[in-house]
């Protein structure tokens, strides 16, 4: 563990910078996380902004009995162990059981909660009683202050390491939007620190195909914009070659542009600290 409490190794940093969880939406293999997350490693070292590697051990919540799921529980959750024994950060991946939170909390810093699933007592309480941190997705079709119930969960099952993120409220049939009034609404109503899914809030669900769409090319509008807000951290797929990523490519911004946009964000970031001090 690199910190004895994720919260504070997210919140307490020296350039007072927002906090990044990124990584792939699912592990594919031992090759592709360790170079997300040493590409991304290294910028974030640089820029000075505290890193989660995040990658799905398994992908329960697909449209079609033919979606890629993952290369198996175990496998992939060595892979994310790995990826923070070399690198020395936290990693991330999603729980979607009760037993899945005793599983996966032997291997990981942050257990995640998927949005469908954010009003789960039984998961909530099962995730804040392993002691990890735990971020909370909120619902497609929740209120932003409905949050407050779902942080309350955690807190009362003994764990006060949460935090909420926002990935979007569904808009229509096939599509997604980000009210970033939620931002501040979350942080005063829920107490704990609110991150924006940048990527996910893309999406665009319910395709005739089975196989969700997106609109990568407005992540960078979405993150500004979540900065500008206060959000206190950011949260992103990236790949490669997001084509050819297995899961949720459409939305995912390819890792050759992550530095770019950290770097703006990071510009961005320090100004609004100038002028609230």
């Amino acid at each position: 563990m690199k910190s004895e409490n994720t919260i504070d190794f997210l919140k307490n940093n020296r350039s007072n910078n927002f906090f990044l969880l990124a990584g792939p939406c699912v592990i594919e293999g031992e090759g592709m996380a360790m170079d997300i997350a040493g590409a991304i490693k290294e910028i974030t070292d640089r820029l000075e902004i505290p890193y989660v590697f995040k990658g799905s051990y398994r992908k329960a919540n697909r449209s079609r009995l033919d979606s890629f799921t993952g290369i198996g529980d175990i496998p992939a959750l060595e892979i994310l162990r790995k990826v923070s024994d070399t690198y020395g950060i936290p990693v991330v991946t999603d729980v979607h059981s009760v037993e899945d939170c005793t599983m996966a909390a032997e291997y990981v810093d942050i257990l995640q909660i998927p949005a469908f699933l954010c009003r789960q007592t039984d998961l909530l309480v099962a995730a804040a009683k392993t002691g990890k941190m735990v971020n909370i997705k909120k619902g497609q079709f929740l209120a932003p202050e409905s949050m407050k119930f779902a942080v309350d969960k955690v807190v009362e099952s003994g764990n006060s390491q949460v935090a909420v993120t926002d990935r979007g409220t569904m808009f229509g049939y096939q599509d997604l939007i980000v009210d970033m009034r939620g931002i501040p609404v979350m942080k005063e109503s829920c107490g704990c620190p609110v991150i924006v899914d940048v990527t996910h809030s893309l999406q665009q669900p319910n395709q005739s195909s089975g196989v969700t769409g997106g609109k990568p090319a407005m992540i960078s509008t979405i993150a500004r914009s979540s900065i500008a807000a206060g959000a206190d951290g950011i949260f992103m797929e990236t790949h490669p070659d997001p084509s050819q990523a297995k899961s949720d490519g459409a939305n995912m911004l390819p890792l050759s542009e992550a530095e770019r946009l950290l770097s703006d964000l990071t510009m961005l970031r320090m100004t609004l600290n100038q002028i609230n001090i």
